[in-house]
């Protein structure tokens, strides 16, 4: 994965499965690429924003196979032979998987769960109490979808598709209700808006067969009003 975020810095992400003898390497010379594309045509000062390269890795580096180190995260930056920083924008991190033997009821702090998370997301049947923060909600719903059949992709796109149209209707009718307000005033316009904004939304849903009790309940209309659209 590559992004950036609010202030230019460069951030490339890698989950490596299988062990690789070049990975180190690797990991330097795709770290080359957004440095050379902050390049500018005609005169530039070769100021840089930060990149950052973070590989998540289900394998050990072979120098810490036969140590008695099970510090799993290495953060690596450039520095000079007295181990003083040269150049700070540039940094390399990787994560050792295999080391991280915590189960769920000894996970404490957000690094705990997001490498957790990353070790056995494969495996997880139920969400743990451990990991019911909001933050990770989009991450187990990305995952539900991930393992879907593709009978079940089909309903899925088909119920996202059913949605965005509702969503538009819904946007469409704002914006003739303020279209409307321009000729009318804006309160009149607005209310006349809301009004069409019901009638579109228990349009729809009628025609999907939502019972009309519930469609009541949720655009306010009368019972008359639905049966005549």
């Amino acid at each position: 994965m590559y992004c950036t975020n609010e202030l230019g810095e460069k951030f490339i992400v890698e989950l490596q499965k299988a062990k690789q003898n070049y990975f180190k390497d690797r990991s330097v010379y795709y770290s080359t690429f957004p440095i050379q594309e902050q390049a500018q045509k005609g005169e530039w000062d070769y100021q840089l924003t930060a990149v950052y390269t973070v590989g998540i890795l289900d394998f050990v580096f072979d120098e810490n196979k036969n140590k008695n180190n099970e510090e799993l995260l290495h953060i690596v930056k450039l520095k000079d032979t007295n181990n003083r920083i040269f150049y700070d924008k540039l940094t390399y991190i990787y994560i050792e998987l295999p080391k991280f033997s915590k189960n769920d009821a000894e996970l404490e702090s957000r690094f705990d769960k997001w490498i957790y998370i990353f070790k056995h997301l494969a495996n997880l049947q139920n969400r743990p109490p451990a990991l019911q923060e909001k933050i990770f909600e989009k991450l187990f719903e990305t995952a539900e979808i991930a393992k879907f059949s593709p009978k079940e992709i089909e309903l899925y796109e088909g119920s996202l598709k059913h949605y965005r149209a509702l969503k538009n209707i819904i946007d469409t009718s704002k914006a003739e209700g303020i279209e409307i307000g321009i000729e009318l005033g804006v309160e009149k316009g607005m209310e006349l808006g809301e009004q069409q904004k019901s009638l579109n939304v228990a349009k729809e849903m009628k025609a999907d067969g939502v019972p009309i009790a519930k469609i009541m309940k949720y655009t306010g209309l009368t019972e008359g009003e639905i049966r005549n659209l």
